[in-house]
This record gives structure tokens, sequence and C-alpha cells, in this order.
């Protein structure tokens, strides 16, 4: 199960942090459009290009998140949390999409790459690297779907970025502009595939699959082991968010007096929170004359959450 504890002060942090992000991605895509025109770079292009891409879904991944804060309300009875995998869906298309564009501008160039200003290349390399690896470490403090395909983002900028750092010292020494499509290619196939590998963890939680690294079988057995619980039956685990867990069951306890079977209840739904279950909810019952197999429970004792 989600091992460990949940900490809220990072969620809470969340929104303010795609904000920053998504501040210094569209100002660097600026200064890359100008230095893509100055050093003659395809690479550097594609990657301008790519970011314009980039700040459009960071923008609204920002105001997805902000909005997944709002209130549960009569309509949105979980409220919001939602929107963050959208956010992540959307995110991870537009990174597909944006894989597509720089293989269309580095392919054609393997036949006849055009030969860059090394020494602006090398320039807006050290300046990328610095503003991307600080925008993924501001969001490598968040645990959300939504934020780790941010992250995603921003790790692609980085490698690119050291990419063209490479090429850019290379072509000092030697003639080599071959390798500036070569790693393009090489970057854009790498977050492809992690891209589309999110992009799998976002449609099992829209469908409501137990999420990605969640046990199912383990947190019925954890909840078992508490003393006076005879089955966990009926088990429904799913996410909110990639982060938050939902874990509806039907409790069978052994044949006791309601207080001390409201107990047993309580010290289950703790046990679950502790694994990392956010929300638990518990139909508490006994076994009655007609169960079989384990499945059919008789006596109901409370319905309550």
């Amino acid at each position: 199960m989600s091992q460990g504890h949940h900490h809220p002060h990072h969620h809470e942090d969340s929104s303010g942090r795609l904000g920053l992000v998504f501040a210094l991605n569209l100002a660097f895509a600026l200064i890359e459009l100008v230095g893509a025109w100055l050093t003659n770079s395809t690479a550097i292009a594609a990657d301008a290009l790519h970011d314009l891409g980039d700040s459009l879904a960071l923008a609204f991944a920002w105001a997805m998140e902000g909005a997944s804060k709002r209130s549960v309300n009569g309509t949105f009875t979980y409220g919001y949390r939602r929107l963050s995998l959208v956010a992540a869906a959307v995110n991870a298309i537009v990174l597909l999409a944006g894989g597509l564009v720089v293989l269309a501008e580095s392919v054609p160039r393997l036949l006849d790459p055009p030969t860059p200003n090394a020494s602006g290349m090398l320039a807006l390399a050290v300046l990328g690297v610095a503003v991307n690896g600080v925008a993924a470490l501001r969001v490598g403090h968040g645990s959300s779907l939504n934020e780790r395909v941010v992250r995603l983002h921003l790790l692609e900028d980085v490698l690119g970025w050291v990419a063209v750092l490479i090429v850019s010292v290379v072509m000092l020494l030697a003639e080599l502009p071959l390798l500036d499509p070569l790693l393009s290619i090489a970057i854009t196939v790498w977050v492809a595939w992690n891209a589309t590998r999110n992009l799998r963890s976002t449609m099992r939680l829209f469908l409501q699959g137990v999420p990605d690294g969640v046990d199912g079988q383990a947190v019925c057995d954890e909840a078992a082991d508490v003393p006076g619980v005879v089955a966990v039956q009926h088990v429904h685990l799913w996410s909110l968010d990639g982060d938050r867990h939902v874990l509806t069951a039907d409790l069978v306890v052994e044949p006791m007096e309601l207080e001390a079977a409201l107990r047993v209840k309580e010290q289950v739904a703790a046990r679950l929170r502790d694994a990392g279950v956010s929300h638990v909810t518990l139909s508490l019952m006994t076994p009655g004359p007609h169960q079989v197999g384990g499945e059919d429970v008789g006596d109901e004792v409370d319905r309550r959450a």
C-alpha cells in the first residue's frame, strides 16, 4: 500500500508549486524562441515549440490543481480532487504530441543537419539546465499524479538541455552537427515511453481500478488481522487522484456487544488509514445463520461510515 502516512502540507502547497513552474516555463520558452533564431539550432527550436505547449499544459494543471481543492457539495460529494487527474491526462497527451513535433523536426535533419552556433547553444544550455532543474526540484516535493506528470515534463526539459550542452561542447571541438538531431530523438523516445506509462496510470484511476503500487490483498489482510474480525468482504478500493485512496467494505465480526463491535470497527479503520487509505467506509456486520461460504452475511449491526 502507499506505505506510509500522508502529509497534508504537501497538498496545500501543490498549487503554488505548479504556479511557479508555469511562470518559469513560459518565460524560458520565450527566451528559447529568440535563442533558436540566433543559434540556428533545430534542437533548441524544437524544444522552444515543445515548451510553449508545455506552458499551456502547465497552466491547465495549475488551474485544475487549484480547483481540486474546492470543498465538497451536494453535487460532488467527494469534492473536486479528480480534476487533477484530468490535468495529468492532458499533460501526458501534450507530452506525446510534443514528442511528435520534435521527431518531425529532428528526423529530416538526420539527412542534412545544419551547423548551429555552438557557443550560443552552450550558453542557453547552461541557463536551461538551471531553470528547469530548479523547477523540477520544486515540483519534486509533490506526490499527486498531476505533479508527477508535470515533473516528467521538467525532467524531459532538463535532459534535453543536458543533451544540448553535450552537443555544443562537442561541436566546439569537432564539426559533428548530426549529434543535435540524434540526441533530440533519443530524449523524445524516452519521454514518450514515460508519458505513456503515466497516461495508462491515469486511465486506470479514471476507471476506478486499484491504484498502481497498491496491494489489495495486503489491505484486506491488514484489516482481517484485527482481533475480533471474522472476514472482510465486498471490498472496493480506488483512488481520488492517485494519492488519496478510498476503501469501502463489509466488516464481519464475531458475535459481541454493539459497543465492542464498534471499537473493533474503529481499530480496523485506524489501521487502514495508517496504511495510506484516506477515506474508509465500513459496514459492520456479524455472521448470520444463512452465511454461505463466507460470502452472505446475516445480521447487520451498523451501516454507518
